[in-house]
């Protein structure tokens, strides 16, 4: 994963509304550490919420899913990201910077914070997901 201009502006998106944004970290580098100490606070599931950015946001889902207690969810549209936080918990995004324009990106991101689990019929799968 590279930091281009468009993630750091996603990156600034978020420190004005309270919300720590942990340095960059390359997918590479979260495969050999898996679960250990050198990998991202939010990846390690210390923190609510975390964003891994890539060309299409695939490969670091997988990566981030390796790691245990992450739910990691490839968001393309305001939609997806609802439901990935609606039905399944995701407390990982993972936005592809070929596939989703600025704005859309940006959508994605407050649509995602802003929406709450909606757990009920959907708990159940999420707890055995994370066993």
């Amino acid at each position: 994963m590279f930091v281009s201009r468009r993630n750091a502006r996603l990156a600034r998106y978020r420190r004005p509304r309270r919300h720590e944004v942990a340095e960059p970290v390359q997918a590479s580098v979260l495969t050999v550490l898996g679960s250990g100490s050198g990998v991202p606070a939010p990846l390690r599931g210390e923190r609510l919420r975390g964003i891994v950015l890539g060309g299409s946001g695939n490969g670091e889902a997988i990566v981030a899913n390796r790691v245990k207690g992450v739910r990691c969810a490839v968001c393309w549209n305001v939609e997806s990201a609802r439901l990935a936080r609606l039905h399944n918990d995701a407390n990982v995004i993972s936005l592809g910077e070929r596939m989703v324009d600025l704005v859309t990106a940006l959508q994605i991101v407050k649509t995602w914070l802003n929406t709450p689990f909606e757990g009920g019929r959907h708990q159940r799968r999420i707890e055995e997901i994370d066993k």
